[in-house]
């Protein structure tokens, strides 16, 4: 079992961070425990219409109305993320508190008192301890979620403003130029 749990933090990718899938990406933990991490990319809107994908859903959802690329694993499976500042309601798991949890897409969205929602094509995942490899060798920054970071309509922003919102040195890195060969 991991000393702590990450879930409802941010893995925030250091500019170290080369993987493209993983580039700049600012990740909300789902789940952390014994078996490995389970996230979802909160940074990264496709060009794919949520209103063809999931018809029923297209009018709950933040802006833009996309579908996002949640990480590289089953990218055919989705998954959604609700915001309800009155708390979730049903089986969902809560990530932050009782005011953002996972959806069941087979709901209608019609009945539930949503202040925001996002689907993702696909997930993040790691095997036991991957993860806390990955933070010690430098690869991932971890700070505090607040309920907005996975609604946001800036996603294109959100490595930066997660950063800057932190302080001190990490505050400096949301500076850091996205190629530092044309500083």
């Amino acid at each position: 079992m991991p000393d702590h749990t990450l879930r409802g933090s941010l893995l925030v990718a250091t500019p170290a961070l080369e993987d493209p899938n993983f580039r700049r990406a600012v990740v909300l933990v789902l789940e952390h425990n014994d078996d490995g991490a389970l996230g979802v990319v909160l940074n990264r809107p496709s060009t794919a219409p949520l209103v063809e994908a999931l018809p029923d859903w297209h009018l709950q959802v933040s802006e833009p109305s996309v579908v996002f690329v949640g990480g590289p694993v089953q990218r055919t499976a989705a998954l959604g993320l609700g915001w309800s500042p009155a708390g979730m309601s049903g089986s969902g798991l809560r990530v932050l508190d009782d005011v953002v949890g996972t959806l069941d897409l087979d709901d209608d969205p019609a009945t539930l008192r949503l202040a925001g929602a996002r689907i993702f094509a696909g997930y993040a995942g790691w095997a036991s301890d991957q993860l806390d490899a990955e933070i010690a060798s430098g690869s991932w920054y971890t700070v505090d979620a607040v309920p907005g970071d996975a609604f946001t309509d800036t996603p294109d922003r959100l490595w930066r403003t997660v950063l800057r919102r932190q302080g001190g040195t990490l505050a400096m890195v949301s500076l850091f130029p996205d190629d530092p060969t044309m500083n």
